[in-house]
C-alpha cells in the first residue's frame, strides 16, 4: 500500500495552500482572503477522504481549533461504536459526582475478584486475591491511562451506571452520543456469549464462557450496526469542547481529566503517530479489534497557535492494526497542519 509521506512536516495540500497565500495579491482584499480560505477548506477536505480510504472501512474525523472555533470534519455525523473512548464520557460523570460531594478522589474502594473483567489494563493479572483496596484517584488513572476494564466498570457503578452518563451528557446538550453497557456487557455482546449473574462471577470466570466460532460471526454482524455505545465524531468532539471550556466540569476537575488524559500510554502510533516529537497531546483510544479503531482528545498547537479538539473513528475494517493507526496518525497530521497554518478569521 503506498503511504502518505510529508515533507519538512507540511502535506502537498498544506504546501499548494501556502504558495496562493503567499503569492501578491493574496491579502488585498478580504474577499480575495475568503477565496484562498475556501480553496485550503476544500483541498483540506478532499485530503481527509484520500487518508481515510486507507483505513479499510468508514472512517470518522471531527476537528475543532478551540480558541477561534474553525471547524474540519469528514462523516461528522456517523455514529461509531466508541470502544474504550467511552471513558471520557464515564469521567465526566464520576467527577461531577465528586463535584456534588458524593464522592472524593481520596475515596478507598474494595477490588473483589467479581470485580476483575477481561480486556486491557493489569487488575485482572494483579489483583485476583480479595482484600485490595484502591482510591477513586487510583482507579481513574487506571481506567484513562493504561485503559482498565476493570477500574471503568468499577467506576462506572459509582459513577451511577449508563443512565446516570446518559443523564449527564443530556443535560450537557451532547447529541449523538449514546452509553448503555458497562465495559463487560459490551465484550460480552461483541463476543456473543451470555453472562452468568453477577453473584456468580469469579476471577477468570469470563474466559471460561463458552464461545463458538458461529456465534461470534452472528455476534460481530449485530454488533457492527447496533446503535448502543456509539457516538457520532461532532458528538465526540462536542463532548471535548465542552470539558475543555469549562462547561462540562469545574477547572480542577477539568485539570484532573486534561492530566491523566496527558499521560496516556496507549495508541501512540495514533493521533501522536505523526504529530512533530514533543507534541503536547492529552487523549484517549479505543479499540475492539478489526470493529473499532478510535482516539480522541487534545492537540497542543506550537507558537501560542492554540488547541484542536479532535475525534478519529475507524468502523469495522479489513486493514491490520498498523495500516488502520497509520490512518489515524496521517489524518491527525494533516488536521495538525491546517489549524497551524490556515489564518485565522
Amino acid at each position: 500500500m503506498k503511504k502518505r509521506v510529508y515533507t519538512n512536516g507540511l502535506s502537498g495540500w498544506l504546501l499548494s495552500g501556502m504558495l496562493l497565500m503567499s503569492s501578491p495579491g493574496w491579502a488585498q482584499t478580504a474577499k480575495s482572503t475568503d477565496v484562498v480560505g475556501d480553496v485550503v477548506t476544500q483541498r483540506m477536505a478532499h485530503e481527509l477522504e484520500r487518508i481515510a480510504r486507507q483505513g479499510g472501512g468508514q472512517v470518522g474525523v471531527q476537528a475543532i481549533h478551540l480558541e477561534s472555533g474553525r471547524q474540519i470534519s469528514l462523516n461528522p455525523q456517523v455514529k461509531f461504536p466508541m470502544a474504550s473512548t467511552i471513558k471520557i464520557a464515564i469521567a465526566v460523570q464520576l467527577l461531577t459526582k465528586i463535584e456534588q460531594g458524593e464522592l472524593a478522589l481520596s475515596t478507598m474502594v474494595d477490588v473483589k475478584p467479581t470485580d476483575l473483567h477481561p480486556g486491557s489494563g493489569t487488575l485482572t493479572s494483579l489483583f485476583i486475591h480479595p482484600g485490595v483496596q484502591l482510591s477513586v484517584q487510583n482507579l481513574l488513572e487506571l481506567m484513562i491511562v493504561i485503559s482498565d476494564n476493570s477500574a471503568t466498570d468499577i467506576l462506572l457503578g459509582l459513577a451511577g451506571g449508563p443512565e446516570a452518563v446518559m443523564n449527564r451528557l443530556k443535560t450537557l446538550n451532547v447529541a449523538g452520543m449514546s452509553v448503555d453497557r458497562s465495559i463487560i456487557q459490551l465484550l460480552a455482546d461483541l463476543q456473543g456469549v451470555t453472562l452468568p449473574p453477577a453473584d456468580q462471577w469469579t476471577a477468570g470466570f469470563y474466559e471460561k464462557l463458552n464461545r463458538t466460532p458461529e456465534g461470534r460471526k452472528k455476534a460481530l454482524e449485530t454488533f457492527a450496526v447496533d446503535p448502543r455505545d456509539t457516538s457520532t465524531p461532532a458528538a465526540m468532539v462536542d463532548l471535548l469542547t465542552k470539558i475543555y471550556q469549562g462547561k462540562a466540569l469545574k477547572p480542577e476537575s477539568r485539570q484532573v481529566l486534561l492530566d491523566v488524559m496527558g499521560r496516556c500510554q496507549t495508541g501512540n502510533a495514533r493521533i501522536k503517530g505523526f504529530l512533530p516529537p514533543g507534541t503536547d497531546v492529552a487523549h484517549k483510544t479505543g479499540s475492539l479489534g478489526a470493529t473499532a479503531t478510535d482516539d480522541v482528545g487534545y492537540i497542543t498547537l506550537p507558537d501560542n497557535a492554540g488547541h484542536v479538539a479532535i475525534a478519529v473513528f475507524i468502523g469495522p475494517s479489513t486493514q491490520q492494526t498498523a495500516e488502520r493507526d497509520q490512518t489515524i496518525a496521517h489524518l491527525s497530521r494533516a488536521v495538525y497542519d491546517y489549524f497551524l497554518f490556515q489564518p485565522a478569521k
